[in-house]
């Protein structure tokens, strides 16, 4: 059977889904279930900001645990690859691209093969408040871009409300959790050679902290609407954040959940470290609503 890229339903917030087991691989790391379709979100290979999902996969009476859902290029020849072993990008003709099920042991139980069919149960508190942290972490580096907009003396590109792209200029590294995120910032000289004043950036840390816990403060009181967009059924076809705030609507391409609406949150507050003068570090609280 030739390979087709696997269907997820993560993308509407679905946490269950029924399939068919395609392929079940042994791996070091833990074994491999691939399936037809499913609702479990995996971390991404390239950028792996959000962890991927855990859960059960089940049969009758027999279930397995899943660790973590994961990325899985498989090649015209059948050869799979997990993960940071994926040798080609999305998009190379002849690769299939699918959603692996990371097991805790390096061999599947033998219930457990192509053919059967399963029922998939990602874990629905975990994600919620991953999507949270997700959803926060991009509210967090919105408003950032806000509160940095005047320290620029060149054009270094808008980001999704029209405001100076710090964040698309400086972001080295992205770490979503539940509940928040942390967020690291490279303020080397070429940010300094694209038209950003790291000195007075520093100099005034305390008060662009405050701006952009304001700014999160506005943009949680309005409730605003928050969705993913996508393209297409399958874990390859292009998804977007989408959140309708008060400057517009923020629309940006993402791969990971997020919450319906801003109401889901009692508050997201951030706070600056700028320890090491060459390098921002911004942490990301996203307190859930009652």
């Amino acid at each position: 059977m030739a390979a087709q890229d696997t269907s997820v339903s993560f993308a509407s917030g679905e946490t269950t889904g029924e399939s068919i087991v395609r392929t079940v691989r042994s791996h070091r790391d833990g074994a491999i279930v691939v399936t037809d379709a499913t609702p479990f979100h995996p971390i991404d290979h390239t950028w792996p900001d959000q962890p991927g999902d855990a859960g059960t996969i089940a049969s009758g009476d027999e279930s397995a645990d899943v660790v973590e859902a994961v990325m899985v290029a498989e090649s015209e020849d059948g050869a799979l690859f997990v993960g940071a072993e994926i040798p080609v990008k999305r998009g190379v003709e002849g690769w299939a691209w699918q959603v692996g099920h990371r097991l805790s042991a390096a061999d599947a139980p033998d219930w457990l093969r192509s053919g059967v069919e399963v029922s998939l149960r990602a874990d629905a508190e975990r994600r919620a408040a991953l999507s949270r942290g997700h959803t926060a972490c991009h509210l967090a580096s919105l408003a950032l871009d806000l509160a940095v907009a005047d320290l620029w003396c060149k054009d270094p590109g808008t980001d999704a409300l029209g405001n100076p792209d710090f964040e698309g200029r400086a972001n080295q590294t992205s770490r979503i959790h539940e509940g928040g995120a942390v967020d690291e910032y490279r303020l080397g000289k070429s940010l300094r050679r694209a038209g950003f004043d790291t000195a007075e950036f520093a100099s005034s840390l305390t008060e662009r902290e405050q701006r952009i816990n304001a700014q999160l403060a506005a943009w949680v009181a309005t409730g605003a609407p928050s969705r993913i967009v996508t393209e297409g059924p399958t874990i390859v076809d292009m998804r977007r954040w989408e959140c309708e705030l008060p400057e517009g609507t923020a629309s940006i391409p993402c791969g990971g959940t997020h919450v319906h609406a801003l109401s889901e949150f009692a508050a997201i507050s951030v706070a600056l470290d700028l320890s090491d003068p060459q390098l921002l570090v911004m942490t990301t609280v996203a307190t859930l609503a009652n």
